[in-house]
């Protein structure tokens, strides 16, 4: 068995699992570890949990230690070079009239690798911008082309409900989003409402969506004729959350009904 823990890379990274060792560790306690780009820091995101040998896939890394004061100081200074390497290498990448869009740098904790993310349309041929920046660097130079969606994680922000980005908050993967999820949940197909900030659809449509399913499967259909309290009409519109049909009658009234509060009338 294994005593483990999630750890959330740096402040909005891919969530991964550790041994705790013999170490004291708590929620929100930053933590130094091995990671696949050298020593690398990160919060814990989880309260630690017994798994079973059989559970694990590949052999799990152990937390080397809680981050201290001089390694607080290390991350700083590693932010602040990164910031200038960020803005010579937006210099070579004019210098080589390449098509792309520098998002950020960073360094791992170690220093061992420097890490340019960027986005563009197509492939990019960066091979001479890459000797440019290991000839000023002098460490190991990683680009790595990502999305829009992993841009507007990187970058943070506040979404349209008025709340951080939930990519930068809790979701550990983006799932596959389409127009059909915003037409269940009977949203305005409008791009500018429908849209997050990386201009694509809004990550909630996807994780919201089989609760709008579930609460759908007993509400009648738009045009159905259903009984009510006050004689029989048809069905114009449905509030799924409320749980709530609005019925016409003949007579020209509209009324809000609650789905307990309406009968499907067979047969019309």
């Amino acid at each position: 068995m294994y005593k483990v823990i999630q750890v959330r890379l740096r402040e909005c990274g891919r969530l991964h699992y550790f041994q705790t060792g013999e170490l004291d560790l708590k929620m929100s306690n930053y933590v130094i570890f091995e990671h696949e780009r050298g020593k690398e820091y990160g919060m814990i995101s989880s309260d630690p949990e017994i798994i079973l040998d059989a559970d694990v896939e590949e052999p799990l890394k152990k937390i080397l230690r809680k981050v201290t004061p001089r390694d607080k100081q290390q991350i700083r200074l590693n932010k602040k070079e990164a910031e200038k390497a960020f803005e010579k290498c937006v210099q070579k990448i004019t210098e080589h009239k390449l098509d792309m869009k520098l998002v950020d740098v960073e360094y791992s904790f170690d220093k061992s690798k420097l890490i340019f993310y960027f986005t563009a349309e197509g492939r990019i041929d960066f091979r001479e911008l890459v000797k440019d920046l290991a000839s000023i660097f002098k460490t190991r130079i990683e680009l790595r082309q990502i999305g829009v969606r992993d841009e507007a994680k990187m970058l943070g922000g506040i979404g349209c409900c008025g709340r951080k980005l939930c990519c930068t908050t809790f979701l550990k993967d983006f799932e596959a989003i389409n127009i059909k999820m915003a037409k269940e949940q009977r949203l305005p197909l409008n791009p500018g409402k429908i849209s997050g900030l990386c201009g694509r659809l809004l990550c909630c449509l996807k994780y919201e969506n089989a609760v709008y399913r579930e609460l759908s499967q007993n509400l009648p259909k738009e045009g159905v004729i259903v009984s009510t309290k006050v004689g029989e009409g048809k069905v114009v519109d449905i509030n799924i959350l409320k749980q709530m049909v609005f019925v016409t009658f003949q007579d020209k009234r509209q009324i809000w009904f609650h789905l307990s509060d309406v009968k499907v009338v067979k047969g019309k």
